[in-house]
């Protein structure tokens, strides 16, 4: 159908064009002559005043003696040929039938462009061609079979969410063996939801589905079906359907099902008639009154509290599977993985940088492993070292170094100190993770930084850790304090103060660590928010009984931060003069600049302590700065 719509615009364009010659050709010829009436050119002819004369049907054009070029009209009556011929006047006779078809072409030119106009705005509503993603195909199904030639992946691509390969690897041997189930009586799960936090490997997973199943795969967005005119979402949602029985078994997986499967009757004005009408007709095909055999529905969401009660049922999600951050055992398995097709060197050891990458999900490692490739690309080696993985590491955790900004001797004295103050209040007390790096450098857009690490994967956190990661926060504004005064504060704990209150303000409104407070949720009804506390209302008074809370954990933190750097002020001093001198300080050098040692032991290897968060080896040559003010050196390569 295509091809002959194609086919018919073509020609349909030649015949335009060849009109439209003959037009204006016959046209530019009628210009250049002078029109006359017939009587005039038989007393010319008896005159004796035509040199020539050429007979093209009804129009007789001939030559003046004068040079002149005239034309005129033939009756149908009028014999010409034989006073021509009598006066001796040369004349020639042009055929009838290329007027004709001249004449037929030109009186046909008005239809023939309506035909290629129509078919022009058709073919460009189609979508250019591609007949189900124009004007004219708005309630067709977006969704697209995926086939070999996008590059197939399989579970062997996937590491470090073993239990939901579990989980879908079961669906994957219902489809090729359905009678080892189904003759206990088992029947295919219609839908699988893959819940889990951004970057953990949703999309890949439901892709190394239709790479094992050998079954047709249709992949579709959300954000897909919803149009601006009611009732588009609906038919698309039809048109899917039907595409996937004509091919069942087959899989269709829906990325962002959030953004169509919100819960129906919240928001502004009750709601969204389109998006809750695609719903409806999503409910509906999923588990309605005419079964969807052999069709198996795999969405994909990071807010599964957004989603409407009816989509989560058994019947038509039947399993809501959990895709988390992966663990340290994970981890190593997913750079693994992400390392197969990048040549390592002999100092790599990926469980290493498994441990020293907590909370990192499948893409931020990927983002790691290209990063570090990168690096020693750009230094021309043939191999990546661990030493590129490092400072990889400490650009996606910390933000790209900022050598080129000048900083003044004043403001990086002030940046010293206050890092310095981070550092050593988290290496006091005992439940805030290991310092991992503290650097004056430049890095994002902050003028310095203090990375901690845990040892572990963390789980939850408890009250005690919780003051005692507020305290090491508002450490750098006690440490200005104590150095500079309150007159001479700077701006640069504002970003420690707003991590700061939102810890103090999740344990007071949401984790009930406040005795005050009570064990009550009150994070959405104070912060404005509706949803399951929809009608809840805060009274003056208990928001006041907050916000004294918040700030009494706050200021706790605070003056803990401030007696610590009082009693270790010589260490503190010993870090932040370290930190001028050498600008960036890891794990074990921090704990041997504050004993009052050089960071690097003279003639011996830094080996990795247990309790240290230095997890990779320390560069073995460092570079002293420049006198304050001046740009500072960058560090050799070790």
């Amino acid at each position: 159908m295509q091809n002959a719509r194609s086919i018919a615009f073509w020609v349909v364009l030649f015949l335009l064009v060849l009109a439209l010659f003959n037009l204006f050709s016959g046209s530019g010829t009628s210009m250049q002559s002078q029109t006359v009436s017939y009587s005039e050119f038989v007393q010319s002819v008896d005159n004796g005043n035509v040199a020539r004369v050429t007979l093209d049907g009804e129009t007789v054009r001939f030559q003046g003696s004068d040079g002149r070029d005239y034309q005129t009209i033939k009756p149908a009556d009028a014999q010409i040929t034989q006073t021509l011929i009598a006066k001796n006047i040369p004349f020639e006779a042009r055929s009838q039938e290329q007027s004709g078809l001249q004449t037929f072409l030109v009186s046909l030119l008005p239809f023939l462009l309506l035909i290629g106009v129509w078919i022009f705005f058709m073919n460009r509503m189609q979508g250019g061609g591609g007949g189900r993603g124009g004007a004219m195909g708005f309630g067709k199904s977006k969704a697209k079979l995926l086939t070999e030639k996008h590059g197939r992946v399989t579970f062997d691509d996937v590491a470090g969410i073993d239990e939901a390969k579990e989980e879908l690897e079961e669906i994957v041997e219902f489809l090729r063996n359905p009678q080892k189930f189904s003759r206990l009586g088992g029947k295919i799960p219609k839908g699988a939801l893959l819940v889990g936090p951004p970057g953990t490997g949703k999309t890949l997973l439901a892709r190394s589905i239709a790479g094992e199943a050998g079954v047709p795969f249709f992949t579709i967005s959300g954000s897909d079906f919803v149009e601006m005119f009611v009732g588009v979402g609906a038919s698309r949602v039809r048109d899917m359907f039907e595409q996937a029985k004509k091919n069942a078994p087959c899989i269709v997986f829906i990325d962002e099902i959030d953004a169509v499967g919100r819960a129906r009757g919240v928001g502004i004005g009750g709601g969204n008639d389109e998006r809750e009408q695609t719903l409806n007709q999503l409910l509906v095909e999923m588990d309605g009154f005419e079964a969807n055999e052999g069709v198996i529905i795999i969405a994909a969401t990071n807010r599964r509290d957004v989603l409407d009660p009816a989509l989560l049922r058994p019947g038509r999600f039947d399993r809501q599977v959990t895709v988390p951050n992966p663990d340290i055992k994970g981890r190593e398995k997913i750079l693994g993985v992400h390392a197969r097709k990048t040549p390592l060197g002999p100092d790599v050891d990926l469980r290493i940088i498994a441990r020293g990458t907590p909370g990192f999900s499948g893409a931020d490692l990927a983002n790691l492993v290209n990063e570090a490739a990168l690096m020693a690309a750009r230094i021309g080696r043939r191999f990546i070292t661990m030493e590129d993985f490092e400072n990889a590491k400490d650009k996606v955790m910390m933000g790209a170094e900022r050598r080129s900004m000048v900083l003044t001797a004043d403001q990086k004295e002030k940046t010293a100190y206050h890092e310095a103050g981070h550092a050593v209040v988290g290496l006091v007390l005992p439940q805030c993770d290991p310092v991992y790096k503290a650097t004056i450098i430049p890095r994002g857009g902050a003028l310095g930084m203090v990375v901690s690490l845990p040892e572990i994967d963390r789980l939850n956190w408890h009250k005690s850790e919780c003051e005692e990661k507020i305290a090491m926060t508002m450490a750098g504004k006690a440490a200005e304090i104590i150095k500079y005064g309150e007159e001479n504060v700077s701006n640069g704990p504002s970003g420690d103060i707003q991590q700061a209150s939102a810890l103090a303000r999740a344990m007071v409104l949401r984790w009930g660590m406040s005795d005050k407070v009570g064990n009550i949720d009150y994070s959405e009804a104070h912060e404005g928010y509706s949803g399951n506390t929809a009608g809840l209302s805060v009274s003056a008074h208990t928001k006041e009984l907050i916000e004294d809370e918040v700030r009494a954990f706050i200021q706790r933190g605070y003056d803990r931060a401030f007696q610590i750097l009082t009693d270790h002020h010589d260490e503190w001093e010993r870090l932040a003069k370290g930190l001028l001198e050498y600008e960036t300080l890891t794990g074990e050098e921090i704990k041997r600049v504050m004993r009052g040692e050089p960071p690097q032991a003279n003639g011996q290897d830094d080996e990795d302590d247990a309790g240290s968060s230095s997890l990779t080896s320390i560069p073995k040559t460092r570079a002293k700065t420049k006198p304050a003010g001046d740009e500072p050196e960058p560090e050799p390569t070790a």
